[in-house]
C-alpha cells in the first residue's frame, strides 16, 4: 500500500439548479467515495467532506492511497457436473471457460459455491493507480447523479446539467492527471464572482475549503453557508418569527456563495390581500423570508438573503423592495378581481374543466361530493344542507385568478371568497379544511363540517381514481392517493368518528356509478388500511400489536386505537402469553376442521370435567365481556378474558380434542370455535404469540 494523502475532487460550472443542488452534492460525495473504497484506495471507515455551492460540486476524501493494494480475485465457471462429461473429459462450456481465463483445464480447481461443486479461477491482480484509476471514477460518479435535464455547451460533445469550467484533482500536492467532462485536471480554483479571488492556486487538497472561504470569499460547505443563513435571518428578526420551511432555506443557500442578509418593507396597504397570498408570492417568487408576530400575523417587514455583502446595501434593498411590489400589485390585482364574481356563480364552468379524461368534469365531481357529504353528515348528525352547500362550493375557486396563479392556494382562497360572499361562516371554514391534512403532520380540520367534507372529498378521489387505474404503483403516486388514505385515517381516528369506512367507500362508488368503482371498495379498504398500519407504527406500536387489531379488516377506524392500547395493556398480565399461546392453537385445530357452528354446542356429549367447567366459565363470562365491549371498555374486556387461563389450560392437559367419535369431536371443536370467537372480539390476540 501507497503512502495516504487527502484526496481533493471538484467539478467547477455554471450555477446549478438550486432546488437539486443539495441532493446532487451528496450523491456525487457519496458514489465517488462508495467507489474509491470499494476499489481499495480509501478506508472503509475514513472520513470525508462533501461540497455543494451554486457554481461547483467537490469532495474531499481523507486518507486516501496512491496505488490499490493488490487484490485475489476468484472467478467462478461451469458446475462440475456441467464441466466434465461422462467419460470425464471436460466439456467445451469447461474447455471455452478455461480459455477466457488464459488457463489450462489442469490449472482450474474444484469449490462449493454454497449450492454446488463449480470450476473456478484465481488469479493475482495487481492494484491500480490512483492516477490510472481517478478521473473514471468522477465520470462515474457524475453520471450517477439525479440530474432533471442535461445540456450541451460549446463544441464539446459531452453532457451535464451546466456548463463545466474546470477540474480540481488533488492528491496531497500533487494533481492527480485526468479528463472528464472535456476538463482536463489541475489545482485551480475560483472565488465568488464579484467579492472573492477570481482564481485561486490551491497547493494542497487541505488548503480548499481556508483559502476558499479567505480568499474566495465562498462558504462551499452547504450545511456550513445554510447555518450562517439562520443566524443571519435571527439576528435581523428582532423579536418577530420567521415564516420559512427548511426547504426554503435549503434552496436559498442554494443561490448565494457568501450570504448576507438584509431587512427590506412594502407598503402596509397590501396588508389588505390574505397574507396567504402575499406570504406565497414572497417565499415562492422571490425567495424572501416574510416576518409575523407573535399571534402569526404578517408585517410589513421582511428579509432578504443576498449573495452580495457590501457595507451599504441600500440600492440592494431598494431593488428588491420594487420587483417585490410589482409582484404584490399583481397579487392584489387577482384578490380584487376575483371578488367581483361570487362562487357560486363559478360552479357551473367547472363543467369546463376536466377532472380525469375518464372520470368527466369538475361539475361531475362536485355533484359527487355534494350526494356524498350529504351521506357523512347524515351519518354523523351534521346539518346536511349545510355540508351540501360546502361541497357545491369547494372545488370553485380552482376557477379565480389567485389560484390560478397559486395553485397551493386551493381552499385558501375559497374560504376568503365565500365569507366576502356572505356564505355561512361554517361553510366557508369547510372549504378550505377540505384539503386537510395537505401533508404529513399538517393540522386536521377543527370543525365536524371541515371533517365531513375532508372525507367525502378523500373517499371519492380514493374510488373513482382507483377504478380508472389510479392506484399507486411502487414510488408512483401521480393522484397522491396515499396521502388521501392517510387523511381519512387520521381524521377518523384522531377525531374518534364513529363512520363505518366500508360504507363510506361504498357510497363513493355509487356515486362514481360504474362496476369497476364498486370492484374497487375492497382493494381501497385494504389499502387504507396499510396506511393505517405505517402510521400506528409511527406511533409506536409493535407490529403485532397492530396485526392483532387489524387482523379482522375493522371498518371501524375510530376504535382501532382504543383496542390497540388495550392490546398493549392486556400482553402485560401474567395470563396474556398463555391465553395468545392457546388461541393460535385454537385457530390451527379449527382450520383443519369442517365448518364449525358456535351455536351447536351440546353439553349432554361433554365427557371430561375440564370441558364442563370450561363451557360453564364461558356461559358466566361472555355476558360481561360483551357488556364491557358494547360500553367500549376493552381493557376490562380483555382483563376478564384473563380469568379463563386456568380452564383453557386445564382443558388441553386433559382432553383430547380431536377424539375419535366424530359427534364428540365436533362438539368440542364447537366449544373451541365459541372461547376463540369470544377471545378475538376486541383483537386477534393469538397474533401476540411468540
Amino acid at each position: 500500500m501507497s503512502a495516504k494523502a487527502p484526496l481533493l475532487v471538484e467539478l467547477l460550472t455554471e450555477e446549478l439548479p438550486p432546488k437539486a443542488l443539495r441532493t446532487m452534492g451528496y450523491a456525487f460525495g457519496d458514489t465517488l467515495v462508495a467507489r474509491l473504497r470499494a476499489d481499495g484506495f480509501a478506508p472503509a471507515d475514513g472520513s470525508f467532506t462533501v461540497y455543494a455551492s451554486p457554481r461547483r460540486l467537490a469532495v474531499l476524501v481523507a486518507e486516501v492511497a496512491a496505488k490499490a493494494p493488490d487484490r485475489e480475485v476468484l472467478v467462478k465457471g461451469p458446475s462440475v457436473k456441467a464441466g466434465l462429461g461422462a467419460d470425464g473429459a471436460a466439456t467445451p462450456a469447461l474447455a471455452g471457460f478455461a480459455r477466457k481465463q488464459g488457463v489450462a483445464v489442469e490449472a482450474l480447481e474444484r469449490i462449493h459455491d454454497g449450492k454446488q461443486e463449480v470450476f473456478a479461477h484465481r488469479q493475482h491482480v495487481a492494484g491500480e493507480s490512483l492516477d490510472a484509476a481517478l478521473a473514471e471514477r468522477v465520470a462515474q460518479a457524475l453520471a450517477k447523479l439525479p440530474i432533471p435535464k442535461l445540456m450541451r455547451w460549446g463544441d464539446f460533445d459531452v453532457e451535464f446539467v451546466r456548463p463545466a469550467r474546470g477540474l480540481v484533482m488533488l492528491h496531497g500536492e500533487r494533481v492527480v492527471p485526468g479528463r472528464v467532462l472535456g476538463l482536463e485536471s489541475g489545482r485551480v480554483t475560483r472565488g465568488h464572482r464579484f467579492l472573492g479571488a477570481g482564481a485561486i492556486t490551491l497547493r494542497s487538497a487541505d488548503d480548499y475549503e481556508r483559502r476558499l472561504e479567505h480568499e474566495g470569499r465562498v462558504i462551499a460547505n452547504f450545511e456550513l453557508r445554510k447555518h450562517r443563513i439562520r443566524e443571519r435571518l435571527d439576528a435581523h428578526a428582532a423579536g418577530m418569527a420567521i415564516a420559512a420551511d427548511d426547504a426554503l432555506v435549503d434552496e436559498v443557500a442554494a443561490l448565494v456563495e457568501w450570504p448576507e442578509v438584509y431587512e427590506a418593507h412594502f407598503d402596509k396597504a397590501f396588508l389588505e390581500v390574505p397574507q396567504e397570498c402575499l406570504m406565497l408570492t414572497m417565499k415562492q417568487n422571490q425567495k424572501y423570508f416574510p416576518l409575523v408576530d407573535a399571534r402569526g400575523k404578517l408585517s410589513n417587514r421582511f428579509l432578504l438573503v443576498s449573495n452580495m455583502a457590501v457595507e451599504h446595501p441600500h440600492h440592494i434593498v431598494r431593488g428588491n423592495m420594487r420587483v417585490l411590489r410589482a409582484r404584490l400589485a399583481d397579487a392584489k390585482f387577482f384578490y380584487d378581481q376575483d371578488r367581483r364574481v361570487p362562487l357560486a356563480s363559478r360552479v357551473a364552468l367547472l363543467g369546463n374543466v376536466v377532472y380525469h379524461n375518464k372520470l368527466g368534469s369538475q361539475l361531475a365531481r362536485v355533484q359527487r361530493l355534494e350526494r356524498l357529504a350529504a351521506h357523512v353528515a347524515r351519518e354523523l348528525g351534521v346539518d346536511e344542507p349545510l355540508a351540501r352547500r360546502a361541497a357545491h362550493l369547494a372545488k370553485a375557486d380552482l376557477l379565480t385568478g389567485m389560484v390560478g396563479e397559486f395553485p397551493e392556494l386551493q381552499g385558501v382562497m375559497g374560504e376568503y371568497y365565500a365569507r366576502h360572499d356572505g356564505e355561512p361562516e361554517s361553510v366557508a371554514r369547510a372549504i378550505e379544511a377540505h384539503y386537510r391534512p395537505r401533508f404529513a403532520g399538517d393540522a386536521l380540520p377543527e370543525e365536524r363540517l371541515g371533517d365531513v367534507l375532508a372525507l367525502a372529498d378523500k373517499a371519492d378521489a380514493l374510488v373513482a381514481l382507483w377504478s380508472v387505474g389510479g392506484a399507486p404503483t411502487g414510488d408512483k403516486d401521480p393522484f397522491a392517493l396515499r396521502r388521501a388514505a392517510l387523511g381519512i385515517v387520521r381524521i377518523l381516528a384522531e377525531h374518534a368518528l364513529p363512520l363505518d369506512l366500508v360504507a363510506l367507500l361504498e357510497a363513493a362508488a355509487d356515486g362514481v356509478g360504474t362496476p369497476e368503482a364498486r370492484r374497487a371498495v375492497g382493494e381501497v379498504h385494504g389499502f387504507v388500511l396499510d396506511r393505517l398500519r405505517s402510521w400506528l407504527r409511527e406511533r409506536d406500536f409493535a407490529p403485532d400489536e397492530i396485526e392483532a387489531v387489524l387482523a379482522g379488516s375493522p371498518r371501524r377506524i375510530d376504535l382501532v386505537l382504543p383496542r390497540l392500547e388495550a392490546v398493549r395493556r392486556f400482553r402485560a398480565l401474567p395470563e396474556a402469553e398463555a391465553l395468545a399461546a392457546a388461541n393460535k392453537r385454537i385457530g390451527n385445530i379449527l382450520r383443519k376442521s369442517e365448518r364449525v357452528d358456535v351455536q351447536q354446542v351440546d353439553p349432554s356429549l361433554f365427557a371430561e370435567d375440564e370441558e364442563r367447567r370450561l363451557h360453564a366459565t364461558l356461559g358466566r363470562v361472555q355476558p360481561d365481556v360483551e357488556g364491557e365491549l358494547d360500553a367500549g371498555r376493552y381493557d376490562q374486556a380483555l382483563a376478564r378474558l384473563a380469568g379463563l387461563r386456568a380452564d383453557v389450560d386445564a382443558f388441553f392437559d386433559r382432553v383430547l380434542v380431536n377424539a375419535e367419535d366424530a359427534r364428540v369431536r365436533a362438539n368440542r371443536h364447537a366449544l373451541l370455535a365459541r372461547l376463540s370467537h369470544l377471545m378475538n372480539r376486541v383483537a386477534d390476540i393469538s397474533k401476540l404469540a411468540a
